[in-house]
């Protein structure tokens, strides 16, 4: 009996994801536990294995399609089976396995083959357009493509497949698919016809043809999740009064502390603690207290402000795929290894991509630390609509006077950008300064609890 496969919901806020990647293409033998597909959130990616065996019969979307959770995306069931009570449009699905064995048709000559596989309408080459892009930038031969997209469809795969097997023209032989070659399909357009026409005798051919060049860039579409970081930092810069301001705290005792921890806190579990977790527990502590509430706050659509009663605390984690900002809910009531092992399980789950998409939201204020860079000062951008975002850091040497003999010191930066629409200049130099004051007492701030 056939099963359907559905789009899972990863995490009760996403309402659809982007499928990636087909592992399994209808017509092949399935597996329990073979990995059908994978799919993206805006934040993390996934992959969905089969939990029936049998034949994948359908696969009603293709890859970049944006999928309904809970949408049928596949079937998997016996070689003839009806499956059409599974189709979520009602139609004929992207890709369909075929019905009857491959002995049991009759070989086409090789010509068909390809003008079967373009799948013409009214003599026009039906071709996505990043397919197109990838075409003309990289010259490849489309009168030899295959199409596998729906109804002989080119997508850009099948390009690819052509540029993987050598199969390209030169400059001016491209023309015919970039504009250079007569149209006779509608409107005028290049047709299959158009690319397989033999081209007229040269006039003289003294010499052989040159090679094609090899193109000077690559056009890449952005990602998904790219293109969601872009959407909010734009809108944080537009719609924000944003201001940074900048100080130093002396380090020492952290950096004290955290060599302790290394040398003698393996009994206690204490030796993976860094000195970016003493930050993020400081400032968690500092912004639990009643009188800095406006940067422990969203701003909503410019006239609500919403005070979190605990701290939930983001912090930004660099991944392949980009930025990402996991959420250490209730940091104010972790402890320093809490929160120490909070930040490590997230920023692997976000790292391998598996993260629940839920423990990316509701963060009421954000870290992001380039310290360990060498990033002296920075202006980090607000994570809306969060109303504040502090920046760490690189740690430097500086020189102070006291009791009249000048001394160097470890000094550690911070940076704090604050939406002056939400709280004005004076409040936030109020955190900076109790924040330092933690940093640089860190031993009387864990003693506090």
């Amino acid at each position: 009996m056939a099963a359907n496969v559905i789009m899972p919901r990863q995490g009760q806020s996403v309402e659809s994801c982007i499928i990636t990647k087909w592992h399994k293409h209808p017509g092949e033998t399935v597996a329990v536990g073979d990995v059908l597909f994978a799919y993206e959130t805006d934040k993390a990616a996934f992959e969905e294995s089969a939990k029936v065996a049998g034949t994948l019969l359908a696969a009603f979307f293709q890859e970049g399609d944006d999928v309904p959770c809970l949408t049928n995306v596949c079937v998997i069931g016996n070689p003839g089976e009806d499956f059409s009570q599974f189709d979520p449009k009602g139609g004929t699905p992207a890709a369909e396995a075929p019905v009857k064995a491959a002995a049991e048709t009759a070989p086409a000559a090789p010509q068909a083959a390809v003008a079967a596989a373009a799948a013409p309408v009214d003599g026009d080459l039906k071709i996505s357009p990043r397919a197109r892009v990838l075409a003309e930038s990289h010259f490849a031969d489309l009168s030899k493509v295959s199409a596998s997209g729906p109804d002989g469809r080119v997508i850009a795969r099948d390009v690819q497949a052509l540029l993987d097997a050598g199969k390209v023209v030169t400059p001016a032989a491209s023309g015919a698919y970039a504009g250079g070659a007569s149209g006779t399909g509608l409107g005028g357009r290049v047709s299959l016809k158009d690319l397989e026409a033999p081209a007229a005798p040269a006039a003289k051919a003294e010499a052989p043809a040159a090679p094609a060049p090899e193109a000077a860039y690559v056009d890449e579409p952005l990602t998904n999740m790219r293109k969601v970081i872009s959407k909010a930092m734009i809108q944080s810069l537009s719609s924000m009064a944003q201001l940074t301001h900048t100080l130093s705290f002396d380090c020492t005792e952290i950096q004290s502390l955290r060599k302790l921890y290394k040398e003698q806190g393996e009994a206690l579990g204490l030796t993976g603690v860094s000195l970016g977790d003493m930050v993020l527990f400081a400032v968690a502590r500092t912004l639990a207290k009643p009188e800095h509430r406006a940067l422990n706050a969203n701003l909503i659509d410019g006239t609500t402000m919403r005070y979190f009663k605990g701290v939930n605390l983001g912090f930004a984690c660099d991944t392949e795929r980009g930025l990402m900002v996991p959420v250490i809910h209730g940091a104010d009531k972790m402890s320093l290894l809490q929160i120490s092992s909070a930040v490590k399980e997230l920023a692997k789950a976000c790292r391998a991509g598996t993260i629940n998409p839920d423990l990316l939201k509701g963060g009421s204020f954000t870290v992001t630390n380039l310290g360990a860079l060498g990033i002296e000062s920075f202006t980090p951008i607000i994570n809306p609509p969060q109303t504040g975002i502090l920046g760490v850091d690189a740690i430097i040497p500086r020189v102070r006077e006291v009791n009249g003999k000048v001394e160097v010191f470890q000094a550690m930066g911070l940076s704090l950008t604050y939406d002056h629409r939400a709280i004005d200049g004076m409040p936030a130099s109020k955190f900076l300064a109790d924040l330092k004051s933690n940093l640089e007492n860190f031993l009387l701030l864990l003693a506090k609890g």
